[in-house]
């Protein structure tokens, strides 16, 4: 068992989270991201969310920015049976978090164009 560490004030908790997620139902996953994409612009025409929604990353950016996280709910494997009822046309295939404290690289703010593109942000610091 690793060494128990009791908190203190000041202390920095890094917390990254890796979500392997898989389209199952594309006509689903699409559509839920122009939803998503006219939520934040209503004036946005059907025409609109299609084009802005071509780009794969611009769809999970949507959905991450709408709901936190994407497809919620308990991991599934391909093996099983996929839920068919999912509105949004994902599987989560699996979940890991890796916690961190008083990381050497902190995040320096809330936006991520204030970030420093040669550092590796999500890279786990050295051990020890």
């Amino acid at each position: 068992m690793d060494e128990r560490i009791a908190p203190v004030q000041g202390m920095k908790i890094s917390v990254r989270t890796r979500r392997d997620v898989v389209i199952v139902d594309l006509e689903r996953f699409l559509a839920t991201a122009r939803a998503a994409y006219r939520e934040q612009d209503p004036a946005a025409s059907e025409e609109d969310a299609a084009e802005f929604v071509a780009d794969v990353h611009d769809a999970i950016w949507l959905l991450l920015d709408r709901d936190g996280e994407l497809a919620h709910g308990e991991p599934q494997t391909r093996a099983e049976q996929p839920r068919q009822d999912r509105p949004d046309g994902l599987l989560l295939e699996g979940e890991m978090r890796h916690i961190s404290l008083d990381d050497p690289l902190p995040l320096p703010g809330r936006h991520c164009f204030e970030l420093d593109d040669s550092e590796d942000y999500f890279a786990l610091p050295p051990e020890g």
